[in-house]
């Protein structure tokens, strides 16, 4: 085998590789894990993300969590 015909087939073979795409056909209100962002209660900065699973946590999420803009340990509520 020549080294042209290896490098075709290794490309082909490359080309052939399955992809891991979003998930077609389906919503984003049927998805299970959802992405969510916290946003600080004194300062309503933004500052982490997170997933959650709808099914398990339907209701809203709190942490207390670092915020640098108000240089402390603050709640943090998910915001949509």
């Amino acid at each position: 085998m020549t080294s042209l015909a290896l490098y075709d087939k290794v490309v082909w073979v490359f080309l052939n590789m399955p992809v891991n795409r979003p998930m077609d056909g389906v919503k984003e209100v049927d998805r299970v894990r959802v992405l969510v962002t916290f946003a600080c209660t004194d300062c309503k900065e933004r500052n982490y993300t997170s997933t959650k699973n709808k099914r398990k946590h339907p209701e809203r999420m709190e942490f207390r969590k670092y915020c640098p803009r108000c240089n402390g340990h603050t709640l943090h509520r998910e915001t949509k």
